[in-house]
C-alpha cells in the first residue's frame, strides 16, 4: 500500500511529490494527460506573469535569461524537476473512481488500481472550458484552446473575452495578419490583464486595427457569419472562426463523484481545512489553484506552492499520532 496517491502532474503535483520524497514516504503520481498537460496546453507564444524564481518547486533553481519565463522554459524546467528527481510518474493515466476502503483510499485508473493511506487532489482548472451556451457552439470554427497565430493568417476572427488569453490572441492573430473583432461583456479591457500588454491592446483598439464591442455578447454562431449583441442592437458580421477565450473551471463533477463537498453558490468553492488542506473526507488533500472553485484567479503556481509543505506536514503528524 502507498502512503500518498497524488491526482495530477502538473506544478503543483510535482511540489507534492517532492515534498512527500523529501519526507521519505511512498507515492504515486497520477496524471491523465502528459508531464504538465496543463502548460502543455498554453499557447506556444504564452509568457508567465512571474518571474522564474516563484514558479520553482521544491526548491530547484529554476534558471532562465528571460525575465520571465516562457512556456518552453517552463516546460523544460519541470520536466528536469520530475526526471532529475526520478518521481514516480504515471502519464495518460486517468483516475476513474476514488472509494474509502477501511481507512484509507481505493484509487481506480484506466490502467491500474491502487491503494493509498492518503490522496492528495490536484486537478488545476485548465481541462474544462466555460461554454458560452449560444447557438452555434459546438461548430468546428469555435475553439476554447490556442497555440499559435500564425493559423489564423488572413482569416475573420472573433475572441470573446477580455483578461489575459483573450487579448493575447487577439493581438497575436492580428499580428499575423487575421482580421480580429474583439467582444467583451465589460465596459473595458480587464484590469487583470498583463501590465505590458494592457497598453497595446488599447491603443490598438483606438487606431482601429482591432475593432472592439463593449457590454456586448455573442449571440450565435453559423458557417461563415455570427451575430453580437450590442448597446445599439444585434448585428452580423462575416466570420471564419470564433475563439472563445472564456475561461475554464476545475472538473466540479470529478469532485464530487469521489466525495468533496463543494459550496452550494455558483462558485462551487471545494471544502477544505486552509490551515491543512484537507477536505471533510479524512486524509483527502487538495492542493493548487483547483482549491478556488469558480474563482480562478485566487491561485496560481507562485501562491498555492506552499500547499506541499501543509499538507505533508499534517499527513507527518497523523503518522506520529498513530504510532
Amino acid at each position: 500500500m502507498l502512503d500518498i496517491l497524488i491526482i495530477g502532474g502538473g506544478p503543483i503535483g510535482l511540489a507534492c511529490g517532492l515534498a512527500a520524497q523529501k519526507a521519505g514516504l511512498s507515492f504515486v503520481i497520477v496524471e491523465k494527460g502528459t508531464l504538465v498537460n496543463s502548460l502543455y496546453n498554453y499557447p506556444s507564444t504564452m509568457t508567465f506573469f512571474s518571474t522564474s524564481e516563484k514558479l520553482e518547486i521544491g526548491g530547484v533553481p529554476f534558471v532562465t535569461t528571460h525575465t520571465k519565463p516562457n512556456r518552453a522554459d517552463a516546460l523544460e524546467y519541470y520536466r528536469r524537476v520530475a526526471l532529475s528527481n526520478t518521481l514516480p510518474l504515471h502519464l495518460f493515466e486517468e483516475v476513474t473512481e476514488v472509494k474509502p476502503i477501511n481507512k484509507h483510499y481505493k484509487v481506480t485508473t484506466n490502467k491500474a488500481v491502487y491503494e493509498a493511506k492518503y490522496v492528495i487532489v490536484s486537478t488545476g482548472f485548465y481541462d474544462v472550458a466555460v461554454n458560452l451556451d449560444i447557438p452555434g457552439e459546438h461548430l468546428p470554427k469555435v475553439k476554447h484552446y490556442y497555440q499559435d497565430p500564425a493559423f489564423f493568417t488572413l482569416q475573420k476572427v472573433i475572441v470573446v473575452g477580455s483578461s489575459n488569453s483573450a487579448i493575447d490572441v487577439a493581438l497575436e492573430t492580428y499580428r499575423k495578419g487575421a482580421e480580429v473583432t474583439l467582444v467583451v461583456r465589460g465596459s473595458e479591457i480587464s484590469d487583470r490583464v498583463k501590465y505590458w500588454v494592457r497598453p497595446d491592446i488599447i491603443n490598438r483598439i483606438k487606431e482601429g486595427s482591432i475593432k472592439a464591442y463593449f457590454n456586448a455578447n455573442l449571440k450565435a454562431i453559423r458557417e461563415t457569419e455570427a451575430d453580437i449583441e450590442t448597446p445599439e442592437g444585434t448585428i452580423t458580421i462575416p466570420n471564419d472562426f470564433v475563439m472563445a477565450m472564456t475561461g475554464y473551471k476545475p472538473n466540479f463533477i470529478f469532485l464530487k463523484n469521489i466525495g468533496i463537498a463543494l459550496s452550494d453558490d455558483d462558485r462551487f468553492i471545494p471544502q477544505y481545512n486552509k490551515d491543512t488542506m484537507e477536505t471533510n473526507l479524512p486524509g483527502m488533500y487538495l492542493a493548487g489553484v483547483v482549491c478556488g472553485g469558480m474563482d480562478t484567479h485566487l491561485w496560481f503556481i507562485e501562491n498555492s506552492r506552499i500547499h506541499a509543505d501543509m499538507i505533508l506536514s499534517d499527513i507527518i503528524t497523523k503518522r506520529e499520532e498513530s504510532k
